[in-house]
């Protein structure tokens, strides 16, 4: 094919399509959409529904490659449900989380990259225990993103990942075997797991459910597509919060650490709900883009 102006973008005799066409063309819906990436989510839709990378779709859309029928009907589908607002995870069947790809879909939350800097405060605690097997719990797991992450990045760790929904738990479980099972997932509710380890855990992690009832998001993927279960926590978003750190105080050893996921605005309530369980050093901390995002505090000593 030649690579003038004029043949770029044009319809090649064997009905396939260009690559910089069909990404304009899919840009300007996913736009009028709403979508908020339009051109990232292109590409990345182009990929998937060529089975390639998003480094090799945009190369081809520079020589004005050709994507061939099938891939053109099969990205066309996808475009469609994404402009339906359907998120981009579940159309690719994946969400990528720190070094891993988890497979994600319907009933399941999907891991935000906010989320990583929550595993790193975890990933580091956990990392520098002089135990030779620390142990680190994951309440509320979801996917089994934060507790995936612990188990692989620091692999002499024991981690347990507990998750009541039963929908979120066939994707944790999914995806532990597909990683070889490196996690021992438990099926139950954050506020009395694990009893049998009670005084024994080195870190508890957690990206608990803590919209307020009320502020029902704006963003339809979100509002529609993820588990209400796992976004919303009572009228202040802080009940599972508040049975979170009842139970991290139970489970984790002496000067063991908690790491727990919330809203920009709920910092100053987290810290004195550590505190008033005794937790020592409360401490909020940004992620990357400014906000508020993790609170850590230290177990404080056996009767303390």
């Amino acid at each position: 094919m030649t690579d003038g102006p004029e043949a770029r973008g044009s319809l090649p005799a064997d009905g396939a399509f260009t690559a910089d066409r069909l990404l304009d063309e899919a840009t300007a819906a996913l736009s009028a959409h709403g979508v908020p990436s339009p051109r990232v989510d292109a590409a990345l839709l182009l990929a998937w529904a060529t089975d390639t990378t998003r480094g090799a779709v945009e190369a081809r859309a520079v020589i004005g490659g050709a994507v061939g029928a099938a891939h053109v009907q099969r990205f066309r589908q996808a475009v469609a449900r994404r402009c339906g607002r359907e998120p981009l995870q579940h159309i690719t069947g994946v969400a990528h989380f720190r070094a891993l790809s988890l497979a994600v879909g319907p009933g399941v939350f999907v891991p935000r990259p906010e989320t990583e800097s929550v595993a790193q405060f975890a990933i580091d605690a956990l990392a520098a225990t002089a135990l030779p097997a620390p142990v680190a719990v994951d309440l509320g797991t979801g996917s089994g993103a934060i507790a995936l992450a612990l188990a692989t990045e620091v692999p002499h760790a024991v981690v347990y990942a507990v998750e009541q929904s039963a929908d979120a738990f066939a994707w944790a479980e999914r995806n532990n075997a597909a990683l070889g099972s490196p996690v021992r997932l438990v099926r139950g509710d954050l506020g009395d797991a694990l009893p049998e380890l009670d005084g024994t855990v080195s870190v508890v992690v957690s990206n608990p459910p803590y919209i307020p009832d009320a502020a029902v998001p704006v963003d339809p993927e979100v509002r529609d597509w993820d588990p209400a279960a796992a976004l919303y926590g009572g009228p202040d978003g802080l009940d599972a919060v508040r049975r979170l750190v009842v139970t991290a105080r139970r489970l984790l050893t002496p000067g063991g650490t908690v790491v727990i996921e919330h809203a920009e605005q709920q910092g100053a309530a987290l810290r004195a709900l550590l505190s008033a369980a005794r937790f020592r050093s409360p401490e909020t901390h940004r992620d990357l883009t400014g906000r508020d995002r993790t609170t850590t505090a230290i177990a404080p000593a056996t009767g303390a």
